[in-house]
């Protein structure tokens, strides 16, 4: 007769302590806050998901148009510094011949101070001309500038509140900037300064081409 055998099944119970319990808890809080975030509802909508890709996409491009202009502008900034330093060095050079040719020059000379004086006028009148479409540029450059930070503001406001609200984000919002009526009131209000201050370069320019005319006259017929 065959032995039988009794199989006794053990159950090994783990203890669960206070502070493993608490780890568990908070996992799962964790995980269903991931669930309920608006990163997550956003993903698991095609919608919003694609609206936040364009959105991100097109405030790529705004960064990349708005470094573009920026370099162009310090392009812009240095040509004109250029210019003001040839203008500055061609009436220093025009002066010490001017002076020179003043001290041994003869009595007739005097009468041929217009000569001196048509060479300062139309060569101040290039570099003053060769300034102002600078600054004409710099200031249109500027403007698009201006113009591109507000628009980027305006996504980058729209993008976070797409981010905060997820799901429920109305996908008809586009971004809008509702400050440049302000703003352009503002200018028209103080037009003569703002065009004073924009072209501030050009009018030392022609002040001091104005006070060089006569120098000609002055020193070939004062008798140095």
């Amino acid at each position: 007769m065959a032995e039988m055998k009794d199989c006794h099944h053990h159950v090994v119970e783990i203890p669960v302590d206070e502070e493993h319990q608490q780890k568990l808890s908070s996992s799962m809080t964790i995980i269903s806050a991931i669930q309920h975030h608006p990163l997550m509802e956003i993903s698991e909508s095609p919608g919003h998901l694609l609206l936040l890709k364009l959105w991100r996409r097109e405030e790529d491009l705004f960064g990349r148009r708005i470094a573009r202009r920026e370099t162009r502008m310090d392009l812009i900034r240095r040509e004109i510094f250029q210019l003001c330093c040839f203008f500055l060095i061609f009436h220093a050079f025009f002066l010490t011949i001017l002076f020179t040719s003043s001290v041994n020059s003869e009595k007739g000379s005097c009468q041929k101070w217009w000569i001196p004086s048509i060479l300062s006028v139309s060569t101040s009148v290039v570099f003053v001309v060769l300034v102002q479409v600078n600054l004409w540029r710099y200031w249109k450059v500027w403007g698009q500038l201006q113009r591109e930070k507000i628009e980027n503001r305006a996504l980058v406001r729209c993008i976070q509140e797409l981010r905060m609200k997820g799901a429920s984000f109305d996908l008809s919002k586009e971004p809008q900037s509702g400050k440049r009526l302000k703003s352009s009131s503002v200018e028209i209000k103080w037009k003569p300064i703002t065009w004073c201050s924009q072209n501030l370069i050009t009018i030392c320019l022609v002040c001091f081409a104005g006070l060089v005319f006569p120098a000609s006259k002055l020193m070939l017929c004062s008798g140095f």
